[in-house]
């Protein structure tokens, strides 16, 4: 254990030497200043807006708004996850960085596990500092919260953790800057499967629903953050709650229960498959 918590302070000391967590704080504060000042708008403009078949126009304007808000704060964690691991395993190789660490007893499985571990770590806490922020703003801005709070936290948290995985794995087979595209490509993948299911749901379409939901469960960083997107406005009826289950970047649907005990696995699965073909590899 002290290995690994050794090593993972190591990449935490490289990450703050590239100023990382200086830039990303720099645009986080300017993200949320632009969302505090959209929310405010919002909620004013849409004060006096009545429509037929929405009743209660601050739950449709805060649903959305704060479902743009999670959208936007898995997407920064994903690009912090992304940045935190791209050349953690190939890229500290090809600069002969890594040799003296993989001698025994430290090993590669524990370069490999400290590695993942301290990305996937600053990447939950960052989303959740981001997801507070987002969900206080809203609700002093526009007195609206949703109907849910932890459960679509939990979701965004669990997103940039299986984001972490991949990457990690990706850097034992990639340049930093393949391993870039290649996690960005699959993030992107997610986006278009949960923009699918909300096609499908809006036509009806049984094939795209189910062409998202596999989709969603390959990659369940993106069913994660449907499961979160649902909880905001489980408890909303009608036909304002039937418009905000179609979510905004995607569709928000109720996973069930085995999507936790999936995603464990599935994370494990990725860092296990990952360990293997690290240790076959010449450094």
């Amino acid at each position: 254990m002290s290995d690994v918590l050794t090593i993972a302070s190591y990449g935490m000391r490289e990450s703050v030497r590239r100023r990382v967590f200086v830039v990303v704080t720099i645009l986080t504060l300017a993200s949320g200043i632009l969302y505090i000042l959209g929310a405010k708008i919002a909620f004013h403009d849409t004060a006096s807006f009545s429509a037929p078949g929405i009743g209660d126009t601050k739950d449709f304007t805060g649903a959305t708004v704060f479902g743009m808000a999670m959208f936007g704060t898995l997407f920064l964690g994903a690009v912090l996850a992304a940045f935190l691991t791209l050349g953690v395993i190939r890229g500290d190789t090809e600069r002969g960085l890594l040799q003296p660490l993989v001698v025994r007893p430290v090993g590669r499985a524990t370069v490999l596990a400290a590695r993942f571990g301290a990305a996937a770590v600053v990447s939950a806490g960052y989303v959740l500092v981001v997801y507070t922020g987002a969900l206080v703003s809203t609700g002093i801005v526009g007195d609206w919260w949703p109907d849910h709070i932890v459960r679509p936290a939990v979701g965004l948290v669990g997103g940039v953790v299986v984001i972490s995985a991949i990457s990690t794995a990706g850097s034992v087979l990639f340049t930093a800057t393949a391993n870039g595209i290649a996690v960005f490509m699959i993030y992107g993948a997610g986006l278009i499967a949960g923009l699918l299911g909300q096609i499908g749901d809006a036509l009806q379409s049984h094939n795209l629903q189910h062409i998202a939901n596999v989709g969603a469960w390959i990659l369940p960083f993106e069913a994660l953050f449907q499961d979160g997107l649902d909880a905001t406005v489980s408890s909303t009826g009608g036909i304002t709650g039937a418009i905000l289950d179609l979510g905004p970047f995607g569709g928000a649907h109720h996973a069930g229960l085995l999507l936790w005990p999936y995603t464990v696995l599935y994370v494990a699965a990725v860092i296990w498959a990952a360990t293997w073909v690290f240790a076959r590899r010449d450094l």
